[in-house]
């Protein structure tokens, strides 16, 4: 079994996209137990690893499902997940010839709002104040207008991208957001760069990282306290 400790941490978030998603329990698997620790617990849940399931404690399958009906509560984002499909493969060309791809949580094209991409974003905050920090440190801002513009070179659509935002804590908090044009623009000049960064590598085969060897100083505190 392939480090099934590492394969946990996503494990809250896997099932929650498949319960908020496609209301899909067939993939998980709930175990009684009140943690790991035990050998016992630790045989079970490897088993559901080897089976492809995705292997939750009982309280954290609560949890989950306490999120899926908290989201399923909020108007917003109960009409941005009803229609369309969920986790689709989109595969385009970029101008420069590099090969790209998005899957989107749930893309609606027939939506009464209009085209709409929905991203299910599972998060210790929803606060809507905090979430342009979040966005910035976690690429949000380079994945959504990736998302536009993959959909719209696939389909000819431009959708709207909301990023639905739900608490892994009682109350399970929603909210619905959606990045300004500023983040929009920030982001795509990104996406542009690496994209040329990727394409002169993958001509040069030279893929570089830090230096081999960079000469370090200690930060400037550590010198008034010598």
């Amino acid at each position: 079994m392939d480090n099934p400790e590492h394969k946990g941490i996503f494990d809250v978030g896997t099932a929650t996209h498949s319960l908020v998603l496609e209301d899909d329990h067939s993939k998980i698997r709930a175990l009684d137990f009140a943690d790991w620790r035990t050998k016992a617990a630790r045989e079970e849940r490897d088993a559901a690893y080897a089976e492809g399931m995705v292997p939750l404690l009982e309280k954290d399958y609560l949890v989950v499902k306490a999120m899926r009906d908290s989201v399923a509560a909020h108007p917003v984002a109960r009409l941005a997940l009803t229609g369309g499909k969920a986790e689709q493969s989109l595969f385009w060309q970029h101008d420069t010839g590099a090969a790209l791809r998005c899957r989107p949580d749930k893309l609606d094209l027939e939506s009464p709002i209009g085209p709409i991409v929905a991203d299910l974003k599972t998060a210790a905050s929803a606060d809507p104040r905090k979430f342009g920090k979040t966005a910035f440190d976690l690429g949000y801002h380079q994945q959504d207008p990736h998302y536009r513009d993959g959909i719209h070179a696939v389909t000819g659509a431009r959708p709207d991208f909301l990023f639905i935002l739900v608490e892994k804590q009682p109350p399970y908090l929603v909210s619905v957001v959606e990045l300004d044009a500023e983040a929009l623009d920030l982001g795509r000049a990104a996406n542009t760069r690496s994209i040329h960064t990727y394409n002169h590598c993958s001509a040069t085969n030279e893929w570089p990282g830090y230096p081999q060897s960079d000469p370090i100083s200690l930060p400037a505190w550590a010198t008034r306290e010598a």
